[in-house]
């Protein structure tokens, strides 16, 4: 039997994970538009509304409480809440048209934007091959297509720069992903985000012939694939991630095993750089990581 059946995957969703299909989908609820025929457009997350603004998109009426700074043309803009968890009688009371949120929080807010009678589109962030798709989509969508295919491009020129980079001849390092929410940590694989720009810049993820997002842990059968670098990523609360990270290195026997402990090779990545879904700063992304990868070459 295969070593990888000692895994369990995760069925649940975590902080809306893996929550649906990773196939390349824009899920839009069959939902009739404004009477008026007013186009009134929420940017349900901080990554809709930028990609929004690079659109060029003036009908915008809303976006998400965030700690994250918002494009100037959107910063005035009432908002609708915690993305995860917007305040439906707010949403309900501005009559959208067209609700943008992520596939990622679709099995979550679906419903609720269906029960308020708010049209909604649903992008599918998974990884990038899929955001650039459906950035094209909206273009099409709102007419702003000349647009959508400049950004698209400009970003696929950003990402073959920070490809390039990764030495030609180098030895690919072994690459552990961890993602750390309160209380617990899973495993990336490669139909993650994660594992996507981990790929890219020129890793080797001991945890790619999956086909789902994220694993469950289990730490002798990672020991056994013997990672040369461990990243961990922190999503939500990441002080109190980073925490509970270095605890379990630290009263973990095992961690002092890893050859990536060893030679002091864990690294935390931080939001907003690097998050569980594809975002326009992808192409820096990769090349920290690159950097990390390879420092020494």
């Amino acid at each position: 039997m295969k070593k990888w059946y000692i895994f369990c995957v995760l069925s649940v969703m975590i902080f809306a994970l893996a929550a649906c299909s990773s196939e390349v989908v824009v899920d839009e609820q069959d939902v009739p538009a404004a009477q008026t025929g007013e186009q009134r457009v929420v940017a349900a997350t901080s990554v809709v509304a930028n990609i929004l603004d690079l659109l060029e998109m003036d009908n915008v009426i809303a976006v998400p409480e965030t700690s994250v700074p918002l494009p100037a043309r959107y910063e005035s803009l009432p908002t609708i809440g915690n993305a995860m968890n917007p305040d439906m009688e707010t949403l309900a009371a501005m009559k959208p048209t067209d609700v943008i949120s992520v596939t990622t929080l679709q099995n979550d807010l679906e419903g609720p934007f269906k029960a308020i009678n708010a049209p909604a589109t649903f992008m599918n962030l998974q990884s990038i091959e899929a955001m650039k798709r459906d950035i094209l989509m909206l273009g099409d969508k709102y007419d702003r297509l000349t647009q959508a295919k400049k950004v698209t491009d400009a970003l696929q020129a950003e990402i073959d720069a920070a490809v390039a980079t990764v030495p030609a001849d180098a030895v690919k390092p072994k690459i552990l992903i961890l993602l750390g929410v309160p209380g617990s940590y899973l495993v990336a694989t490669d139909q993650s985000y994660i594992g996507n720009i981990t790929e890219l810049a020129g890793g080797e993820n001991v945890m790619g012939d999956f086909n789902q997002e994220y694993l469950a842990s289990n730490t002798e059968y990672l020991h056994e694939a013997n990672p040369d670098i461990i990243l961990r990523l922190a999503h939500g609360m990441p002080d109190e991630v980073i925490a509970m990270f270095d605890e379990e290195f630290q009263t973990n026997d095992i961690w002092k095993h890893f050859n990536a402990v060893k030679n002091d090779r864990v690294y935390d990545l931080e939001e907003p750089l690097f998050a569980t879904t594809a975002n326009l700063d992808v192409a820096e992304a990769i090349a920290h990581l690159v950097n990390i990868f390879y420092e020494e070459e």
